[in-house]
């Protein structure tokens, strides 16, 4: 029988091995960047705004020098907070206090106008009528012995209709002929007072806006 040369099979290398075969293609660690900032001028911070200018004069402008004082800026920034605000531990992380800013930035909009007075308001201001002191929503309704709102659902100024007894104005009913439905009238008072009061805010409305205009 005829003799068969068998090759060697391939041998097994580990990537441990292989990085110890080829230093070249391990990465190496990178140095710590120190945490200690020094600078010629010393730095001013503005911690409210989370602001530090830094007057030092940069060397040029080249990528890695801008990085770099970049770094060294919010290195010093972070080492100011850590030593000045308070520090507050919870169980959402850590919490920084800032202080008041003392720079003031500039409004993003500006400066609201002040609000057109409405017709009534220039004429309190001229007789010098003031505003009344508002009492509160409810009041005290002595035939039921309960506090009630004053307008509005269950009001105070709806007494009475529901009363399945009402008095008839004589007189009324000597001049016109008929004695009248008082609940009848009283709700279409009411409803003439609110619609009197929106024509009247909407006059004021136009007028503010003449006016501003």
């Amino acid at each position: 029988m005829p003799e068969v040369e068998m090759e060697d099979a391939p041998s097994t290398v580990s990537p441990s091995d292989q990085l110890a075969e080829n230093p070249s293609n391990h990465t190496p660690t990178p140095t710590p960047l120190p945490v200690t900032v020094s600078k010629p001028i010393p730095h001013t911070y503005d911690l409210g705004n989370l602001r530090l200018p830094d007057a030092n004069p940069i060397p040029d402008n080249s990528p890695a020098t801008l990085a770099s004082t970049a770094r060294e800026c919010a290195q010093s920034l972070v080492n100011q907070l850590l030593t000045v605000c308070t520090v507050t531990y919870t169980d959402s992380g850590v919490h920084l206090t800032l202080p008041a800013p003392p720079t003031p930035l500039p409004r993003e909009k500006p400066v609201p106008k002040e609000k057109e007075k409405t017709k009534w308001e220039r004429f309190a201001a001229k007789k010098g009528i003031k505003a009344k002191k508002k009492d509160g929503k409810l009041v005290y309704n002595e035939t039921s012995g309960e506090w009630v709102p004053k307008y509005g659902y269950k009001g105070n100024n709806k007494a009475g209709d529901n009363d399945w007894l009402v008095e008839v104005d004589a007189e009324k009913e000597k001049h016109t002929g008929e004695a009248g439905d008082v609940r009848r009238e009283k709700r279409t008072e009411r409803k003439e007072k609110v619609r009197r009061q929106e024509r009247r805010q909407r006059a004021n409305e136009r007028n503010s806006s003449k006016g501003a205009g």
